[in-house]
């Protein structure tokens, strides 16, 4: 079974709780939607139990426009302003320092990817433009995308698309996208997509 994974932000409670709830098997893969950091209370936490998944299941993970941020910041000193209004204190508090973030760590988000492809499912955190082929994207739209794609018809030819980035109340589903981004770190939901029957599971921010 495949499982698509939405924006996590920080809320460790509600990733630990997530797993717990899927009924996984050694064979199954996990693919995260980006967003691991910023605005919740344990960025690094969510961090290390990625790490930890990652050696035990098959797992993809996407870049979100927060590790993007992060990682201009750390690698180039760019972005910190636009970093700092979209929630890095947390992260920075989670850290004690970004001098102090381990390697792994380091290298986790260095080694995140902009897509996946599953079958007839594309897998990206924020969308893509509409109409386009998938060799003239640009990477900053499948990190930051939002109304231009989710108002779109068929925005990729011959592809469903899973995506996070914009929160919804519960999961958007049409015949040609599927958004699982439900407001973890606002109050709503954690979510799993499972994609080989479409059956959802959540848990409540806080892990409830």
């Amino acid at each position: 079974m495949t499982y698509a994974i939405g924006d996590i932000h920080g809320c460790i409670d509600s990733l630990n709780s997530l797993i717990d709830k899927l009924p996984l098997s050694k064979n199954d893969k996990l693919i995260f939607l980006g967003d691991y950091i910023d605005r919740g209370p344990d960025s690094k936490a969510v961090v290390e139990k990625l790490i930890t998944l990652g050696q035990i299941y098959d797992c993809v993970f996407l870049r979100g426009n927060h590790e993007w941020m992060m990682l201009n910041y750390i690698l180039d000193g760019k972005d910190f302003e636009l970093w700092m209004m979209n929630g890095a204190r947390e992260t920075i508090r989670s850290y004690t320092h970004m001098s102090k973030i381990p390697v792994d760590h380091l290298e986790f988000f260095k080694n995140t990817t902009y897509y996946h492809i599953e079958g007839k499912y594309f897998f990206v955190h924020a969308g893509v433009r509409p109409y386009l082929s998938l060799e003239k994207q640009d990477n900053f739209d499948l990190l930051w995308i939002r109304e231009e794609f989710i108002y779109s018809e068929n925005p990729l030819e011959g592809f469903k698309v899973v995506f996070g980035h914009t929160p919804f109340r519960d999961v958007f589903i049409s015949k040609d996208k599927i958004g699982i981004d439900t407001g973890c770190v606002y109050g709503g939901k954690l979510t799993a997509f499972r994609v080989d029957d479409g059956k959802i599971f959540q848990v409540h921010c806080g892990g409830d």
